[in-house]
């Protein structure tokens, strides 16, 4: 193991700096890390909960000493987060994981639910790069929809598509129902995406289709974050330690698992 892998394996105890909500069941929290406030758009970090469990999250924003991570209360150990404040004490590791590729020319973004956050940090990076920049987003209700003024104001005017399944806001449509159309009236030369396995499938398929370069995240289990525990592999790649994020070349060896299915905390296989 290299000495940075060392190093960032390392558990360290810190604490919660901020709590900001986002939404009703979404928080952000920012605490005080050297190593993860240098983390690239892409990379996740280990985040333990004392006394309940440690779990991977994607980083919002790093810099500073600093680090964001951007959380969705859905089990135990996210719940409990979400019941911290300012002062309580936590654990991180990390950074890990691989980055996205910082691309210039067209580009399109596509993510749903708090697969937004990373993208969000990519968007910054790319804001005064990128020729176009443009954002397809989705949640299930317009209280969900994360970061909108932020994309607004960073993406290329009237570029930022917004999709609910209720209709409560945008069109109401899952986020890879205008993609079709978007990807057949416009060009782009790069293609991002992060968010429920599901989403990220149709985006590959419909960006292999038009042979548009494509990275996209994947959120999968992981226990120990460095490639050894084996329960996020998916095909022949472990996602801690080979992504999370993958190319669309990469995504077209996994076609049989993406989207579909998973390992579970049990091991065994399980539909998505």
């Amino acid at each position: 193991m290299s000495s940075y892998l060392t190093a960032a394996n390392t558990m360290r105890t810190t604490r919660v700096l901020s709590v900001r909500s986002e939404s009703p069941t979404v928080k952000t929290f920012t605490v005080k890390d050297k190593l993860c406030s240098k983390a690239k758009p892409g990379q996740f970090l280990m985040l333990w909960i004392p006394r309940v469990d440690e779990i991977p999250l994607s980083i919002l924003n790093g810099a500073d000493g600093e680090v964001s991570v951007t959380v969705k209360a859905v089990g135990e150990a996210t719940q409990t987060l979400h019941g911290l404040k300012s002062g309580d004490t936590i654990g991180v590791r990390g950074p890990f994981g691989n980055s996205f590729t910082e691309s210039r020319g067209r580009i399109l973004m596509v993510g749903g639910g708090t697969g937004i956050a990373p993208l969000l940090f990519l968007a910054k990076k790319l804001a005064a790069k990128a020729e176009r920049l443009s954002f397809v987003m989705g949640a299930k209700t317009k209280g969900e929809l994360l970061f909108l003024e932020e994309l607004d104001a960073l993406c290329t005017e009237e570029s930022t598509i917004a999709t609910t399944e209720d209709g409560s806001y945008g069109l109401r449509c899952l986020a890879t129902d205008p993609l079709a159309e978007l990807l057949s009236r416009e060009r782009f030369d790069m293609v991002y995406s992060c968010g429920p396995e599901t989403m990220v499938r149709g985006v590959f398929e419909l960006a292999e289709q038009r042979g548009i370069a494509l990275e996209a995240s994947l959120e999968r289990l992981m226990r120990c974050g460095i490639g050894l525990c084996g329960s996020c592999v998916i095909g022949k790649y472990r996602v801690c330690r080979d992504g999370p994020v993958f190319s669309a070349a990469q995504l077209s060896e996994v076609k049989d698992e993406l989207g579909i299915s998973k390992l579970g905390f049990d091991g065994n296989r399980i539909p998505l």
